[in-house]
């Protein structure tokens, strides 16, 4: 029997969390210093909550859902989204956030389920970043302010991303030594996290030591260290997972050369080294089958991908140039590119699939006529 929500119904809450991305990025422009014009009664504190929880948040949701093939499991990403949205609207902020809570919880719930089913350390580490996203959220519903929040939504995102990698990787055999490295970095991330939360204006190094441990883990036990030898997409995945890697890498010896990290110079080269640099470039790498997953749309590879990927990463280097050399034209000029390569990369994967599309479609025509 069919337990899985057909995709006509996961759409719409798809297209909410873009919603939240192009949003939250206009937020970015707004908070870079771009004159733009900021809609009544809008904060622009919502700009890390709609890219984490609006965006982030609803599609990791919809994943996690597709993957567990369970209706009940869909309630995450339609709590998820349907938070965006009010947080987009300001109808009812508060509702909102209690509905993004909810969304977190869910997702520990779907998380408990798959580990039960599937005892391994991957599961569980994914289990692990679901309950970051549900501290941090319950932790933002009680009114701390969202620089303790932030360790808390870094770890949903970089544990979930890690768990995934580390899913893969099982296909390498790595040995007894290599998983107790691997759980070390973790408690040390949490130690890290549980440090920064806890003080007024948080101090990044112990967390930013354990970014280097996973990403040094990564790099020598990550299967990419193979397939980025193959061609096509498989090659264009681990060069997107490689240079993600960098990007963390930098974030964390960022973080332990400025511990105190200051607002607008180095704390915005350390957050955005992590949420732009690593998290986007996972995402551009890993689109292509995620998306096909969830609308069952096929997104053949095409060498023009790269193109926005490196765009991303130029971008990312003129805006760490501008905090470091207090330089708001570079910044402002990085935010723009931030935007292009996102948006670029959205156009080029709707094109990829409508070309597929029409080319099915063709097919099937020509078929029919023989």
């Amino acid at each position: 029997m069919k337990t899985n929500l057909a995709v006509r119904y996961r759409i719409p809450m798809l297209i909410a969390g873009f919603i939240s991305l192009l949003c939250g990025m206009y937020l970015g422009l707004i908070r870079l210093g771009w004159g733009l014009p900021l809609p009544a009664h809008t904060s622009l504190t919502l700009h890390a909550p709609l890219m984490v929880c609006g965006f982030l948040g609803t599609v990791i949701c919809l994943e996690r859902a597709v993957a567990i093939g369970k209706r009940w499991a869909y309630l995450a990403p339609l709590a998820a989204a349907a938070g965006a949205v009010l947080l987009i609207t300001d109808a009812g902020s508060s509702i909102a956030l209690i509905l993004i809570f909810i969304a977190s919880a869910l997702l520990c719930t779907v998380s408990i389920n798959i580990f039960l089913k599937q005892h391994e350390l991957f599961t569980f580490t994914l289990l692990l970043a679901a309950i970051c996203w549900c501290a941090g959220c319950l932790l933002w519903l009680t009114g701390f302010s969202l620089a303790r929040i932030m360790p808390c939504w870094m770890g949903f995102l970089i544990i979930t991303i890690v768990g995934e990698r580390l899913e893969l990787s099982r296909f390498l055999r790595p040995t007894q030594g290599s998983k107790l490295l691997f759980v070390f970095a973790l408690l040390l991330f949490f130690a890290g996290a549980i440090s920064a939360t806890r003080s007024a204006w948080p101090n990044f190094q112990l967390l930013s030591a354990a970014l280097i441990v996973i990403t040094l883990w990564l790099m020598r036990h990550d299967i990419v260290r193979h397939t980025i030898r193959q061609q096509g997409l498989t090659r264009y995945i681990a060069i997107a997972l490689c240079s993600g890697y960098g990007w963390l890498l930098t974030a964390g010896i960022i973080g332990l050369i400025f511990p105190e990290l200051s607002p607008g110079t180095s704390y915005d080269a350390f957050s955005h080294s992590i949420f732009l640099g690593f998290v986007f470039s996972m995402i551009f790498g890993h689109a292509p089958i995620i998306f096909p997953a969830i609308t069952k749309l096929k997104i053949p590879y095409h060498p023009s991908f790269y193109l926005p990927l490196a765009i991303l990463h130029i971008s990312l280097l003129t805006r760490l140039t501008g905090d470091f050399l207090f330089i708001s034209s570079l910044r402002k000029v990085g935010g723009l590119m931030h935007i292009l390569a996102i948006t670029l990369f959205i156009v080029t994967l709707a094109a990829a699939a409508l070309y597929s599309r029409e080319g099915n479609k063709a097919g099937n025509t020509q078929r029919n006529k023989k």
